[in-house]
């Protein structure tokens, strides 16, 4: 018998800094009531879904910085978000920023969750690979700290939910093929990501035309490569000025793309993923027991990387 996973795209518009919690999490519960009345069983929002993008902004005063961290989960403004889920039986991941205290110390973390069909927290994951830079550059339209304000997660883990193997991941995440694998390996069949991603890429402005190209490209690639569902979700459309991508997609384990989100503003869109379908890819083309060779790979974690010279030599990094 096919193990069928209802999964909707809860993508959201943008949220400006004067919006409330209060006020996201009623539209997070507008998205989920139209996801229940389409069948859902599991709803993907964004990355930091409850506020603004704030690593835009260069910030100093570390009580405003705090202002965007949420301290526990469920909180009082997001406990509605979780009865619902209750009522309803819709599970659902939400990205959001961490304050967490860890042997007795704060520490900032860009994360999400997954929550099952009872409205119970069932996983965590903290972004591993954080994009951006550290300080203030002013020759930039806006600013991308994300390593300012996150320290990187530590791993990649998977989770026995809705009829199967659950990994989550962040944004940029999406991006490396090593996020993919590392949950494949441990039998993910399906990965949930929340995004934002703007538009304008200021480091590289070639990337612009190509953004929701790379997009789509990555989260493919990652399926079929994996023989995994990938539901990829995000904030989209002109937020405090900055114009992000949207673009919310579910691929299939074929890596064909089979639900979408058309708009840039606050949309569900329900795909009919069959776990099932996995174990074709799995255990065909990318039979990892049968095809791959580990002993051919230690260089992917004995040597971080290579950087290019400005002549176009190669220095070891």
């Amino acid at each position: 018998m096919s193990r069928i996973v209802n999964v909707a795209l809860g993508q959201l518009g943008p949220i400006q800094r004067s919006d409330s919690r209060t006020a996201v999490v009623r539209r997070l519960c507008a998205l989920m009531r139209e996801a229940h009345s389409l069948g859902a069983h599991v709803i993907v929002y964004p990355e930091l879904a409850l506020t603004t993008f704030f690593p835009r902004w260069y910030l100093e005063d570390p009580a405003e910085i705090r202002s965007y961290f949420e301290r526990s989960m469920p909180s009082a403004e997001t406990q509605p978000l979780f009865d619902l889920a209750k009522e309803l039986g819709v599970g659902f991941y939400l990205g959001y920023a961490e304050l967490a205290e860890e042997a007795g110390q704060l520490t900032q973390y860009n994360t999400a969750i997954l929550v099952d069909r009872t409205g119970r927290i069932i996983g965590k994951y903290r972004k591993i690979h954080v994009p951006g830079h550290f300080e203030h550059e002013p020759w930039r339209k806006f600013q991308h700290l994300e390593k300012r304000y996150f320290t990187p997660g530590a791993s990649f883990d998977v989770h026995h939910a809705f009829g199967g193997t659950v990994g989550m991941a962040l944004c940029n995440d999406r991006r490396w093929a090593e996020t993919y694998r590392v949950m494949a390996l441990q039998g993910a069949e399906m990965i949930f990501i929340g995004y934002n991603t703007p538009v304008h890429n200021a480091p590289a402005p070639q990337h612009d035309d190509l953004s929701l190209f790379h997009n789509q490209l990555s989260v493919q690639a990652g399926a079929y490569q994996n023989g995994c569902w990938v539901a990829s979700v995000a904030k989209g459309g002109i937020e405090e000025g900055v114009d992000s991508i949207a673009g919310s997609l579910l691929v299939a384990p074929s890596g064909e793309v089979v639900a979408r989100c058309t708009t840039r503003d606050d949309e569900v869109v329900l795909g009919r993923c069959d776990l099932d379908f996995c174990a074709i890819y799995k255990r065909t083309t990318f039979n990892f027991d049968l095809h791959r060779h580990p002993e051919c790979y230690g260089l992917i974690v004995q040597k971080k990387g290579e950087t290019l010279a400005a002549d176009g030599s190669v220095w070891q990094g």
